[in-house]
């Protein structure tokens, strides 16, 4: 049987379809939750509850052909539900209030700190990718599009000579070539950052 045919089945109360449909499926299961709660104590348990919900739940599957993006939406909302019944960590601590000694007397106010990038550093890491969108845009065609495949759409030399139709060895000089122009246009560049 196929998984249409098992769901109809399941949808129709037969235990013995819902048991291999788990069945076959338990390694999907297995590693959904496992992507989703990697540091989870107990995933077995949430394993146990997926399997829980597809039971409850399998009547209301109205496209068998989507079982697969079903079952992964059943995953997800039980971590998010799992994940909101967990006791938060941390202490909650007010910013108004003075930081005392073991004696009761005051220390020190709470200073809070803002981890963002600083208005200067932002504006030098916009002048950056200002300079590396300058120097991409000043390279032939060709070279540009070997380098932007490659290094930042990380796909690899055989992959782009594939979707360029143009030979490995072609697809790796470019990108060196491509490389080694836009470092001379952002040498000036880091030149005059420093």
């Amino acid at each position: 049987m196929n998984d249409a045919d098992l769901i109809v089945a399941c949808q129709q109360n037969d235990p013995e379809a819902l048991n291999h449909l788990l069945d076959r499926h338990r390694q999907t299961i297995v590693s959904m939750v496992y992507h989703v709660a990697p540091d989870w104590l107990d995933p077995s348990d949430l394993v146990q509850e997926a399997n829980i919900r597809i039971w409850r739940s399998i009547g209301n599957l109205r496209n068998p052909d989507c079982f697969k993006s079903w079952l992964r939406k059943i995953v997800t909302n039980l971590f998010y539900d799992e994940l909101r019944k967990r006791p938060r960590d941390g202490q909650v601590l007010s910013i108004d209030e003075p930081i005392t000694s073991d004696n009761g007397n005051e220390v020190a106010t709470r200073e809070l700190v803002d981890g963002s990038a600083q208005p200067e550093d932002k504006l030098l890491n916009s002048e950056l990718a200002d300079a590396v969108a300058n120097a991409l845009s000043s390279l032939p065609g060709q070279f540009r599009t070997a380098a932007v495949l490659r290094d930042v759409e990380g796909l690899s030399y055989e992959e782009i000579a594939q979707l360029t139709q143009t030979e490995i060895g072609t697809v790796k000089s470019r990108i060196s070539r491509a490389r080694i122009k836009i470092q001379k246009r952002l040498s000036s560049y880091l030149k005059d950052a420093a």
